[in-house]
């Protein structure tokens, strides 16, 4: 696992015409390769019509799975050029898919790559790009004279609870940043005096602005 990777927040469209033809750029963020397949397809049914629907995606955590496909455009001029900008952009789990319209006029190899790049970068940015960091998950328990002490605590120290369980005392589950985990649980030690115990979950990445 790592601990931080780039990713996209939300799908986004955007649109460019480069000599007559139109350029629209869709992006995604993805959890799987198989979601990326569909969102493809989603867009070539939409634009059954276009000239070409070029696409790249790339998922995992260490970019283990890449592809692209230049649907009709001289090969390297489109699916390539997508590739290489949410590399160069250094994304996680996310598709590209650039629609394009003729108008007309012709635009050599090195006017399609620039093209296509254009229409990938737009698509990223109307996604807008964000950051997921590897938090822990600490099980905090204690006693319920100090819930409202510990939750102003966490509050204030821009902790995130994931959830509160109640029965003969409290237990939180808060989102700890994997390089703070030490830290926390002296302050947590601080703000209980001790009386506190401290368990280590699972883990989960969580956005970051």
């Amino acid at each position: 696992m790592i601990d931080e990777y780039r990713t996209l927040y939300q799908p986004g469209k955007s649109e460019i015409s480069i000599e007559k033809s139109r350029f629209i750029g869709y992006s995604a963020p993805i959890s799987s390769e198989e979601e990326a397949i569909q969102f493809i397809d989603k867009i070539k049914a939409k634009h059954k019509d276009a000239t070409h629907n070029t696409s790249a995606y790339v998922f995992g955590l260490q970019n283990e799975i890449q592809r692209y496909n230049d649907d009709g455009e001289p090969s390297g001029t489109a699916g390539i050029p997508i590739l290489e900008v949410i590399k160069k952009e250094n994304l996680r789990n996310i598709v590209i898919v650039v629609t394009r319209f003729f108008g007309g006029i012709k635009l050599g190899a090195g006017g399609l790559i620039r093209a296509y790049t254009k229409g990938a970068k737009i698509a990223v940015d109307a996604g807008q790009v964000i950051s997921k960091r590897l938090h822990n998950i600490i099980q905090v328990d204690i006693d319920y004279t100090l819930l409202g002490k510990v939750q102003n605590e966490i509050l204030q120290n821009n902790y995130l609870t994931k959830e509160i369980k109640y029965d003969q005392s409290v237990h939180l589950f808060i989102y700890v940043p994997i390089n703070k985990q030490g830290i926390f649980k002296k302050q947590l030690t601080e703000w209980t005096n001790a009386k506190c115990e401290i368990t280590k979950g699972g883990t989960d990445y969580l956005t970051v602005k």
